[in-house]
């Protein structure tokens, strides 16, 4: 059980880093091997496209989860600066409730699309692969900031009940 725990800790603190880490490494290397194959062979794939596209787009959605969970996402702050920490608190729990509300929307979705794509066999151009294992990015990153928001909103409701000053973030400019 501990052991359990021990590995939820370390995927709650690392999982979105790791999984941006490959796929940041898939995206470059396939990059990277495609300039070399197009300058120095004058060839280059469909293939190498469309991994780096939907490498990107894998990447665009678990950032989205990563700056959730760090409050690293863009946000206008400067009234933030000149109210009470129990007001900040509550907006921020207001912000978190509406951004769950627009990525349940966005599942439902993107869903849709998913399903679509697996009801009429889409395959991938180059790849000749199934679609909706590229077209599961939006719902799987919408997923993973539903966790994230879920855990703020219990953070902002624990700091607001023992009156502590709510989670900021790191800033991203000082």
């Amino acid at each position: 059980m501990k052991q359990l725990c021990l590995i939820y800790k370390t995927l709650d603190q690392n999982g979105e880093r790791w999984l941006l880490l490959v796929f940041y490494v898939m995206l470059v290397g396939t990059m990277f091997i495609e300039v070399i194959r197009r300058e120095v062979f004058a060839y280059s794939s469909i293939w190498g496209e469309e991994i780096v596209r939907y490498s990107f787009i894998y990447l665009a959605w678990i950032g989205a989860a990563s700056a959730v969970k760090e409050r690293g996402h863009i946000r206008i702050d400067v009234i933030l600066n000149y109210v009470s920490a129990k007001l900040k608190a509550l907006l921020y729990i207001f912000g978190d409730i509406v951004m769950f509300i627009i990525a349940l929307i966005a599942i439902y979705w993107s869903w849709e699309a998913l399903h679509v794509s697996w009801k009429f066999g889409s395959v991938t151009h180059g790849l000749r692969i199934s679609q909706t294992i590229f077209l599961f990015a939006v719902p799987f990153g919408f997923s993973l900031v539903i966790l994230r928001l879920i855990q703020s909103f219990l953070r902002d409701l624990s700091d607001l009940r023992n009156s502590r000053p709510a989670y900021q973030g790191d800033r991203l400019f000082d």
